[in-house]
């Protein structure tokens, strides 16, 4: 063994088959196994402590607890074991600042996204930007939070609906709910787009359903099927919305609005549009949607109201005439 490793000179370099380690001798070999066992242990306490803080708050309302408590965790080690390391291998403070400097310089050129995501991290902590379990667009991606790591987000895709199924990436579902598809998303992207944020302080959005009926229909009783289905359908959250609204109030500044379902009459050239507007929760929209749909055709059933579709007027047609040769000769019919 002592003819393929051995330690020689005055500093006990290391000699590999007779070759001379550059930079390694027996000093810097302790510190490197002392490193591994040390990276291993706070690795190891810190995957027992998200286990543990999985399991204290596995209860569906502490969520956002157990988010804060695994971020605290992450952190935590990461400093723990940057503090370990330099104590380790920079005894001497003029080589520690001397490695700082270079350290510095060379991830500020060749790591710039990567720091621009770990600042866009903090920015989402510090800035509470979103949380996990948050319905958020970023980046273009539009669905839910369920992992926020250092340097990027994973959401779990949602479809678009029709305002804007256009938009890429392409969506086969016309619908916010989920496509299947888990997208991950720099923390970078933060800083050079918006961020939408369906959930952080108030967890519901306005929707809208248009109804298009004849303009000799019964408006007045087409206006009361919607506004009903719609009240059916949303009192209860109407009821939690506007206690939301009140205390977002409280922190931001905003005119009021109102909550409860409304009707707007718009005309065009084929039909009188109806509109009716309502709150609902961010994540149950289309089956909300579906159930007012099924009341309102029901209702228009009964009423006699049919749904209007594009008509076309004709008001004139230019003179017709009919040429024919035949054996009495060419006569014209007008």
């Amino acid at each position: 063994m002592e003819s393929i490793i051995r330690l020689v000179g005055p500093n006990q370099a290391v000699e590999f088959l007779g070759v001379r380690l550059v930079g390694i001798n027996a000093e810097n070999g302790i510190k490197l196994i002392v490193s591994v066992i040390l990276v291993f242990l706070v690795l190891l306490l810190g995957k027992f402590l998200r286990g543990l803080a999985h399991r204290a708050f596995r209860d569906r309302h502490k969520e956002r607890l157990e988010f804060w408590a695994i971020q605290t965790i992450g952190l935590s080690s990461a400093i723990l074991l940057l503090v370990v390391l330099v104590s380790i291998w920079f005894d001497d403070p003029s080589r520690l600042a001397t490695a700082l400097g270079l350290i510095t310089a060379g991830l500020a050129f060749a790591l710039q996204r990567v720091v621009t995501a770990i600042a866009g991290y903090f920015i989402i902590l510090r800035g509470k930007v979103f949380n996990v379990g948050d319905r958020i667009v970023m980046g273009g991606v539009r669905g839910d939070v369920i992992s926020l790591r250092i340097t990027q987000t994973t959401i779990m895709e949602m479809g678009q609906p029709p305002a804007v199924q256009a938009a890429a990436p392409a969506v086969w579902i016309h619908s916010r709910q989920y496509t299947g598809r888990v997208v991950t998303v720099s923390n970078a992207r933060i800083l050079d787009e918006p961020v939408y944020n369906y959930t952080r302080d108030f967890p519901y959005i306005w929707e809208e359903m248009s109804l298009p009926i004849r303009y000799e229909s019964d408006r007045e009783r087409a206006e009361t099927i919607l506004l009903e289905a719609a009240r059916r359908h949303t009192i209860a959250i109407g009821s939690l919305s506007k206690e939301a609204l009140d205390e977002m109030r409280r922190w931001y500044f905003f005119k009021p609005t109102e909550v409860w379902p409304l009707v707007y009459y718009r005309l065009t050239d084929n039909w009188l549009e109806l509109t009716v507007r309502f709150i609902v929760e961010d994540h149950n929209i289309r089956e909300v949607k579906d159930a007012i749909t099924r009341d309102v055709l029901r209702e228009l059933e009964h009423s006699g109201i049919p749904i209007a579709s594009q008509t076309m007027d004709i008001v004139g047609l230019p003179p017709l005439h009919l040429h024919s040769k035949g054996p009495l000769g060419s006569q014209d019919y007008p």
